[in-house]
């Protein structure tokens, strides 16, 4: 239906170009005159030039789009070039380009379309170039490429859609943080430790006396049936600066923030040469394993670009149900923008396992330290809990309080 009422509005446009040819004619011929003759043969070439233009096809273009860079940095300017060619030079009165793309790539911009119009002329290859001035975080898609035209007398409008598809992945800015290992807990209160010492089982480096409490694996078998005593493997000690970030989805004001301030917190560990995994918590729960390294930093990075606030829960209530699974010789950050009373109760239970636990409270710029927060805070440090408040603009002096502490 929708078809043939499109097919009625062209033959109807047709007739009325027809009606007003005829009638220029019709007056020329009854009134004479230079006057009424130049009007009939003044309008001649644009009404041939609407018919020639509801013959040529627009599917006669073709669309490219550049970028300097796939990859981008949150705050970034982005440059987005379009080249549209075509192989017949006809002479097109005016052209508007559209770009489709999703809304939030000018979340920050000024601009909020990437929409002009030029005039192509006979002109085979026509390059428009537009400015993003301030880049969101996010994975950014550009599907397709609109282009309108139309005739003088706007009887008939030309549109078609040229599939172009690129992604630009904005990933989320960061600082030069200074890490500083963690303090560790222990039964006499809170210490600051520059490292963290765990056997290394790899590597026996000689044998002693068996001790109660040593572990069944640990026991030398050869010198046991050589001696008939038992002996216990002796092993190195390595330090351990091995971290695990869990970042709080909940949808939050400040969760870009919180993505930046755990972007320079990533970089900042893997520079110092330490390890570290992160636990992201929301709609789906991701994890990726404690390890360093240029990729590991590029896999988080990856993430962090990607992620968005979708938890439906609020930290503690899922801390609580499933709990998380790592290795106890890490040290345990949390980053969140909401500081609770369940979620110290939540994140208590992981002090008591020998690690170093510590909740980054994330704050706007301007933004509120409330008493409540100040109180939670001191609860919070009373269960051997270290609590950070990290307003934006200062995320450099994280670990400044940590050898105050």
């Amino acid at each position: 239906m929708k078809n043939r009422l499109q097919l009625l509005k062209v033959i109807a446009k047709l007739l009325l170009l027809v009606v007003l040819l005829a009638s220029a004619f019709v007056y020329a011929m009854f009134q004479g005159g230079f006057v009424s003759w130049f009007l009939f043969y003044s309008f001649i070439p644009f009404a041939l030039y609407s018919i020639m233009l509801f013959i040529y096809p627009l599917s006669d273009f073709e669309v490219e789009r550049s970028f300097h860079s796939h990859d981008y940095k949150a705050g970034d300017e982005l440059e987005v070039t379009i080249i549209i060619k075509r192989n017949l030079p006809f002479p097109l009165f005016y052209l508007i380009v559209d770009d489709i793309v999703t809304p939030s790539l000018f979340h920050l911009s000024t601009h909020q379309k990437a929409k002009a119009m030029v005039t192509p002329g006979f002109r085979r290859e026509i390059r428009l170039s537009y400015m993003v001035n301030e880049l969101p975080r996010g994975e950014h898609e550009f599907t397709d490429v609109r282009l309108k035209t139309g005739d003088f007398f706007n009887l008939f409008e030309k549109e078609s859609t040229l599939v172009c598809k690129d992604t630009v992945l904005v990933y989320p800015s960061f600082v030069d943080m200074v890490y500083r290992p963690l303090e560790s807990r222990y039964d006499q209160g809170m210490t600051t430790s520059n490292v963290k010492i765990q056997k290394d089982t790899t590597m026996a480096t000689g044998i002693r006396d068996y001790q109660p409490g040593d572990r069944f694996s640990w026991i030398h078998w050869k010198s046991f049936a050589r001696t008939n005593e038992l002996m216990t493997k002796e092993f190195e000690e390595r330090q351990s600066h091995d971290i695990l970030l869990v970042l709080d989805r909940q949808a939050s004001s400040a969760f870009e923030q919180m993505a930046m301030f755990s972007a320079s917190l990533i970089r900042a560990v893997i520079k110092k040469g330490a390890q570290i995994g992160m636990l992201s918590i929301g709609e789906d729960h991701i994890f990726h394993g404690i390890r360093g390294g240029e990729e590991q930093q590029s896999q988080l990075f990856y993430h962090l670009a990607k992620v968005r606030p979708d938890s439906r829960f609020h930290l503690a209530k899922v801390l609580e149900g499933e709990g998380i699974n790592y290795q106890q010789s890490a040290a345990v950050m949390f980053v969140t923008s909401s500081l609770t009373k369940p979620l110290i109760l939540s994140v208590n239970n992981y002090a008591k396992r020998n690690s170093s636990v510590i909740i980054f409270l994330i704050k706007e710029k301007g933004d509120s330290y409330t008493s409540e927060e100040k109180a939670l805070k001191a609860m919070a440090v009373a269960r051997g809990i270290w609590v950070k408040v990290c307003f934006e603009g200062e995320f450099e002096e994280a670990f400044a309080e940590v050898k105050k502490a």
